[in-house]
């Protein structure tokens, strides 16, 4: 095939991908103005956020990790002109997104006496249990947000997860600032502010996309007079399956960036503080990638219901392509500006914590050429993911992603993230390793697939 094969997509696929990468966009956004508020405070306040937040992605990551399993059901059915089987799938995953939710809070919020058994320094935890105790309770409205956010995405209908995303970053920053420094007459409340803004916005992100997709013709159906309790036991069993190791894929991805800033924790609050701007900023970048892995779900989910296999791997193709674009961009731009963007996040007029905040900005600014180097590995490994996710093959990839990470990833983070050897950027040159490996393993796995489903097809048609 010839290049413009592959780029005569790139107009679609950015029309299915960009509602998704801003929506993802504007939702980090949020957690950079919550860092860049609270950074203000103090560096001890940054990185109790860091910590709080680290449990958060873990049962983030169980919860959207899980909810995945609905594009690429819906994508196949809504292909098939299947509406019982596509409002079946959807109303089963949005109950178990909901069971999830729950369990998810109820997790976090009985795990909160394991800060003190980290090792992480005392003043940051007595920060993090009050802030935490609000953001957990969050974590309901954000699965259940999900359930629905995958059901429109899988229908391609990706503006609408979009605009309820930007209405709650924007209530959420209106919140923060209001509450964290006491403005027009509110309470100061420092960073349990941040945590009430996000339980706040969470709550309107979910009605705000339910009234979206009630008032759309094509969703109306899907999202009204649903009998949330009339579940059958096949297609529940067939979510859990597709869900469980997409849930997993996600946890361990996301569990060895949170045993980052665990290990940088160990290192002392200044490391933390500075994992956290690293990790803040390489999270905005990751997002844009992401938004192509759900188109990447989508449009393989729509070709695998048309059984279109030799389509679906062109496709494929031109959305890898679209990635490794976008991220060696963003690789120059971490590289050309590793000192500049840290200090974003701190200070300086601050004589007070003047050294902290010197000592933040020079760990952080090493971090972001360790995320530069990343970025490509990264976008492949996460786009292949979601290709690979449309196929509906799960179970080889969560043992891939165990291992890349698990095997290969973490005990590099260990071993060189020491203080007496290279530090915090030791700790990322595992992340490094893990997102290499990752990467590498899985395209194998889809370029296996694809040819041979186009081989077996090929052999029918024969």
């Amino acid at each position: 095939m010839q290049l413009k094969d592959y780029t005569k997509e790139f107009k679609y696929n950015w029309k299915l991908a960009s509602p998704v990468m801003l929506g993802m966009l504007g939702h980090t956004f949020v957690s950079f103005v919550d860092n860049v508020m609270v950074g203000q405070l103090g560096t001890a306040e940054l990185a109790a956020v860091s910590l709080g937040n680290s449990f958060m992605f873990i049962a983030m990551s169980l919860g959207i990790g899980f909810s995945t399993a609905i594009t690429p059901l819906i994508a196949e059915y809504d292909a098939a002109k299947d509406f019982i089987k596509g409002k079946s799938s959807f109303k089963h995953g949005l109950f178990l997104c909901t069971v999830l939710g729950v369990l998810l809070f109820l997790m976090v919020f009985f795990a909160k006496p394991l800060m003190y058994l980290m090792k992480q320094p005392v003043e940051v935890v007595e920060l993090a249990i009050p802030y935490l105790d609000l953001v957990a309770f969050s974590l309901i409205p954000l699965i259940i947000f999900q359930g629905f956010k995958q059901f429109s995405d899988g229908l391609s209908m990706t503006k609408y997860p979009m605009y309820s995303t930007l209405l709650g970053n924007i209530i959420n920053i209106v919140l923060n600032y209001l509450l964290i420094f006491g403005k027009f007459g509110f309470p100061e409340l420092g960073i349990v502010g941040a945590a009430y803004g996000t339980l706040a916005s969470r709550i309107i992100m979910v009605w705000y996309l339910w009234f979206l997709l009630k008032g759309n013709e094509k969703s109306k159906a899907f999202v009204t007079h649903i009998k949330f309790f009339v579940l059958d036991k096949l297609m529940l069993k067939k979510i859990i399956n597709l869900g469980a190791p997409s849930a997993m894929q996600m946890f361990f991805e996301v569990a060895i960036f949170t045993a980052a800033i665990w290990l940088s924790g160990l290192l002392g609050k200044n490391p933390q503080a500075a994992n956290q701007i690293a990790l803040n900023l390489s999270s905005m970048t990751f997002m844009v990638v992401m938004g192509l892995s759900v188109a990447s779900m989508i449009r393989v989910g729509n070709q695998k219901g048309l059984k279109a296999y030799s389509e679906l791997r062109r496709i494929a193709f031109s959305l890898f392509l679209m990635g490794v674009m976008f991220s060696t961009g963003f690789a120059l731009l971490f590289f050309l500006f590793h000192n500049q963007l840290p200090k974003l996040y701190v200070d300086f007029d601050d004589a007070k914590n003047l050294i902290d905040n010197t000592e933040v900005v020079a760990i952080a600014s090493k971090l972001l050429i360790a995320a530069a180097i990343f970025q490509i590995s990264d976008s492949i490994q996460v786009l292949v993911l979601g290709a690979l996710r449309g196929l509906q093959d799960v179970k080889i990839p969560t043992i891939i992603t165990f291992v890349s990470y698990w095997l290969i990833g973490f005990p590099i983070s260990w071993f060189l993230g020491k203080e007496n050897t290279y530090g915090s950027f030791g700790i990322w040159l595992g992340l490094l390793a893990g997102l290499t490996t990752a990467a590498i393993l899985l395209y194998i796995r889809f370029n296996y697939l694809t040819k041979k489903m186009i081989k077996e097809d090929l052999l029918k048609m024969s």
